[in-house]
């Protein structure tokens, strides 16, 4: 099920966490998107995971020193040994009340066995019309991913590690 790996997260913005315009810096929400993302993906294998792709973090709306952040994240698919989570973020104005989705994000972890090597992953069981909506999608989205692994690692072949200053 689904609702096994949900993990729910409010932070509250600080003014060490916002930039010159007085919204959160991109980074402590990607970094907040990781951390809920990772225990969602341990919650569905049990098992140790690592990060294998950041699939996107859509920014949509800013998040202001004035908002609480609430993250939402849980498995949408699943590969043979890999996990899809999706994180959905929340802000919310303290002085009104208002809700609105700031920020999407799709991450891939892949589960490791005792070993350190990939594991099996169980199969996940959407209820709900958004998650049945996301698990429906998911094989189209690891298509996309394996694709762009695809180039990125043709890229990473061409490019060089050479120090720029020799």
């Amino acid at each position: 099920m689904v609702k096994e790996s949900k993990v729910i997260k409010t932070h509250l913005v600080l003014p060490n966490e916002t930039n010159n315009h007085s919204t959160l810096f991109g980074g402590i929400l990607m970094r907040n998107v990781d951390e809920v993302a990772s225990i969602s993906a341990r919650m569905h294998c049990r098992s140790e995971v690592v990060t294998a792709s950041t699939d996107s973090v859509d920014f949509l709306h800013p998040i202001f020193q004035t908002d609480s952040v609430s993250l939402e994240s849980f498995v949408t698919w699943t590969g043979k040994t890999s996990m899809e989570i999706f994180v959905k973020v929340i802000a919310e104005n303290f002085e009104t009340g208002e809700r609105r989705i700031a920020a999407t994000a799709f991450i891939t972890f892949v589960s490791l066995g005792e070993d350190g090597k990939p594991t099996a992953v169980p199969e996940v069981t959407p209820e709900t019309e958004e998650e049945k909506k996301l698990h429906e999608t998911g094989l189209d989205r690891a298509k996309i991913r394996k694709e762009r692994r695809k180039q990125s690692k043709e890229l990473a072949e061409f490019i060089t590690t050479d120090k720029p200053w020799e």
